[in-house]
């Protein structure tokens, strides 16, 4: 293991260097590329320079212990700092998802429970909305179909860092969502329910890293655009001209659709956003395919077939399916305080792939 982070150590120090010639800014996406590179190994080179220098202190520590036996307790604590130091290092070797500390568009869709699942995917979105407000990333509501009730049948929503900021590793809006993909089930007297009898329904969440223009490459000639006239609550502009915009990816059959926006152009826009992401997300997963098992947990997390976590209102409870985590605060899980349901998710991930290396 540490041999390899001999050769991450040369490589940052030349990153170092190039970084620090002017003329690499020149070219603004390189230096995006290279301050980003060396943003990731930038942990892993202080980690493993205090691992050496532990080494080095425990060595001296014991001489000196051989005379003074006072030092003992020194070689001792050495010791424990050199194990965590270890530990550490370890993680931080685990190979990284290259998306992750990439935006995302989140989708979520009423699914079996009609009114009562529009309802609650309204609570979800409201979750993940408050969950972006706490750790201060920024949203954006692209395209949503409201229901009768006031919950929505479908909704996408962009989260993103705030001012383009650089995350800290592990703490990207995909490194954190990725995990909420699935199939999300609520437990709960529903507010349409007359004799109090409780209800089972659920809402699928898709999460998919928000693909900039040069991650996919999308040729005009197999785009099939579509307007028509939008539908949903009155307004300027709704049901009244064709400003929806549907767009269809003919070579994969993709279909992205917006109808939020006031005029085609925005609508388009903003669906495009959409198409990138879903086709990035399936050249991803088409990538996946081809690797082991053990490489492929994301994959699953956003498979809308598998029911992921349950929202069991009477007992005030959230579980998560995957990796049999519990919690008894879900109305401040719905609050979007929503950090250690997905820290057991990113460490049960961590823990496989360490177990896989």
């Amino acid at each position: 293991m540490f041999e390899a982070v001999e050769d991450l150590v040369a490589e940052h120090a030349d990153l170092e260097t190039k970084l620090a010639d002017p003329s690499v800014h020149a070219d603004q996406a390189n230096a995006r590329k290279l301050n980003k590179r060396y943003a990731e190994l930038t942990p892993i080179v202080a980690t493993y320079r205090s691992w050496k220098q532990t080494g080095d202190d425990i060595e001296t520590a014991r001489e000196l212990a051989a005379d003074d036996p006072e030092f003992a307790a020194e070689v001792k604590e050495l010791d424990k700092q050199r194990e965590e130091l270890t530990e550490k290092l370890r993680l931080l070797l685990i190979p990284r998802d290259p998306s992750d500390d990439k935006d995302v568009i989140l989708e979520i869709k009423a699914g079996a429970g009609g009114d009562e699942s529009a309802l609650f995917a309204g609570d979800l979105l409201r979750m993940y909305l408050r969950y972006a407000e706490r750790v201060g990333w920024k949203t954006e509501i692209i395209d949503s179909t409201e229901s009768e009730l006031g919950g929505y049948k479908d909704v996408q929503v962009a989260v993103k860092t705030k001012g383009g900021q650089t995350p800290e590793p592990g703490q990207g809006v995909w490194a954190r969502l990725k995990y909420e993909g699935g199939v999300h089930r609520v437990q709960r007297v529903p507010a349409t329910e007359s004799q109090g009898r409780i209800h089972t329904s659920a809402a699928g969440v898709l999460v998919t890293p928000e693909a900039e223009e040069i991650d996919v490459e999308i040729n005009p000639n197999d785009l099939r655009i579509d307007v028509y006239r939008s539908s949903g609550p009155g307004g300027q502009s709704v049901n009244t001209t064709d400003s929806a915009v549907r767009i269809t990816h003919i070579p994969t059959g993709v279909v992205a659709s917006c109808q939020n926006e006031k005029s085609q152009l925005q609508n388009k826009e903003q669906a495009m956003r959409i198409l990138r992401s879903r086709l990035l997300a399936a050249a991803q997963e088409e990538a996946e395919k081809e690797a082991a098992d053990a490489r492929r947990s994301q994959v699953r997390t956003v498979d809308r077939s598998e029911k992921i976590r349950t929202y069991n209102f009477p007992e005030n409870r959230l579980s998560d399916h995957r990796v049999g985590f519990k919690a008894y605060n879900l109305d401040q899980v719905l609050d979007g305080d929503l950090d250690a349901v997905i820290q057991a998710c990113v460490d049960a991930d961590s823990a496989a792939k360490l177990a896989a290396a």
